[in-house]
């Protein structure tokens, strides 16, 4: 059975609390990843739909689970919210896989909390198909990210706008401590407790750094490169998070919480589609800049104990040129670039503006690239096609590899608005094969699959979705 353990929960008690799943009369097994299972060590759960559907909807106690909510606060839109905390997330407890890693299994949607906060911590089935959809497509597209273990289809319905089917996620993530854990604390000015935290969490992830003279300091320096790291793969790929606030940024520097997310369609910088954000805040181009926010009220946390102010300040100062570093490899390589040459940057700009000037898909167009090497013509992209083959030269190496190269890195196959949205509908309706058939293209996003050809394509216009919206 499965091996729980609960480092977590060892904390002191004013870390989380005590937080029992409310059950369901007639779950339903919407998904179980077996693969992922086997992986964290847990394929003895076994393979029957309705005791797995029982277990991960919370319904009947999973043998060794200690369910907790983790409380944190948060800055939400900018605003800071004192105490927010899972209010609708029961975290049953930790695996160890065969590696040694340590990973958080925690049900989304499964009833109320101490944090919930008037709310009936149930989840609509819609984010549950989402998050499974949205966390399997970065994880094969090799972005880190909190990953889907099972879905459930509770049988019940839960008003949000309107009364929905409801549907409880397992979400798994090698921890589920965020920036506004910290803000949670440090709002208290509880000294101790930020202490204690960070000592838990560089255990748990940066071990290097406690060896340091400051190792918070180095702890902080290890998190701007993962987060610097992360975001620019978000960028790579077009994807915008949506809701970028501290309690949505995970300190293992996975991607967390996917609500009101969104791969774009065709290319603008200032691209939104969450339908809270209007403002703006969180747009495509908005990412670097906030991540460079959400650093601070993180070094604002940890000031609170080592109080080297310069030293904080000079690595907060470091991001946009951490960011800078990680971006600037990935774009290039969407183009073929492998060296770096004077007029790289205003290659890689120039055909940006030209996809959003001409609304041009994003995933569509970079992927066009691996067919322009072969292609006779110059006329796809205009001149900027003729002064990128003519920066290919200076590359060498043959056609075919530079294809190779150049499909390696950039997807065919993204999780779409609409064909995630297709799935939902679907899914409202008990049909869960769009569902399925979803989840099976993005687990091969860079691969040419034939049968499946509709789901790279753009959508038509009557098909965009232009808002997404949270799961709350």
């Amino acid at each position: 059975m499965t091996p729980f353990q609960h480092s977590y929960a060892e904390l002191p008690e004013h870390f989380f609390a005590v937080a029992e799943p409310a059950g369901f009369n007639a779950p339903e097994l919407i998904a179980w990843n077996a693969p992922l299972a086997a992986e964290l060590g847990i394929e003895d759960l076994g393979d029957d739909p309705a005791q797995l559907a029982a277990w991960f909807s919370g319904s009947e106690p999973l043998p060794g689970a200690r369910p907790i909510a983790q409380a944190y606060a948060g800055h939400q839109f900018g605003q800071f919210t004192p105490q927010l905390g899972d209010g609708r997330a029961a975290l049953l407890g930790e695996v160890v896989d065969a590696q040694g890693r340590r990973w958080d299994i925690q049900l989304k949607g499964a009833g109320r909390t101490p944090f919930s906060r008037g709310g009936d911590g149930k989840s609509s089935l819609g984010p549950v198909i989402r998050e499974y959809l949205l966390s399997e497509a970065m994880h094969a597209l090799g972005v880190p990210t909190t990953r889907a273990l099972a879905a459930v289809a509770t049988g019940e319905k839960v008003f949000r706008n309107h009364l929905e089917p409801g549907g409880v996620f397992t979400r798994v993530a090698s921890s589920h401590v965020r920036i506004g854990t910290f803000a949670y604390f440090a709002a208290r000015n509880d000294k101790e407790a930020v202490q204690t935290l960070a000592d838990y969490v560089i255990q748990r992830h940066y071990p290097e750094a406690a060896d340091q003279p400051q190792p918070l300091l180095a702890f902080y320096k290890a998190v701007i490169e993962r987060q610097a790291a992360l975001v620019a793969h978000w960028m790579s790929l077009g994807f915008i998070h949506g809701v970028m606030n501290t309690d949505n940024t995970s300190l293992s520097g996975e991607t967390i919480d996917y609500g009101p997310c969104a791969f774009m369609d065709e290319y603008h910088f200032g691209k939104v589609f969450s339908s809270i954000d209007r403002g703006g805040r969180y747009a495509y181009g908005n990412q670097p800049s906030i991540l460079h926010w959400n650093l601070a009220r993180l070094a604002e946390c940890l000031l609170l104990v080592d109080e080297d102010l310069e030293a904080f300040q000079q690595a907060l100062d470091s991001v946009p040129d951490r960011f800078g570093a990680y971006f600037g490899p990935r774009m290039r390589a969407k183009l073929g670039l492998t060296g770096v040459h004077e007029g790289d940057q205003a290659l890689l700009e120039q055909f940006l503006e030209h996809l959003e000037t001409n609304e041009l898909d994003f995933t569509l167009s970079f992927r066009a690239l691996g067919e322009r090497v072969l292609a006779s013509d110059t006329s796809r992209f205009g001149d900027w096609e003729t002064r990128w083959r003519e920066r290919l030269d200076k590359e060498g190496g043959e056609a075919l590899e530079l294809r190779a190269r150049l499909d390696a890195v950039n997807p065919l196959y993204i999780a779409r608005n609409h064909q995630v949205e297709r799935a939902i509908q679907a899914a409202f309706q008990g049909d869960y094969s769009v569902f399925h058939e979803l989840n099976e293209v993005l687990k091969e996003p860079f691969a040419v699959q034939d049968r499946f050809a509709a789901y790279a394509q753009a959508p038509q216009p009557e098909e965009r979705v232009t808002a997404t919206f949270c799961g709350t």
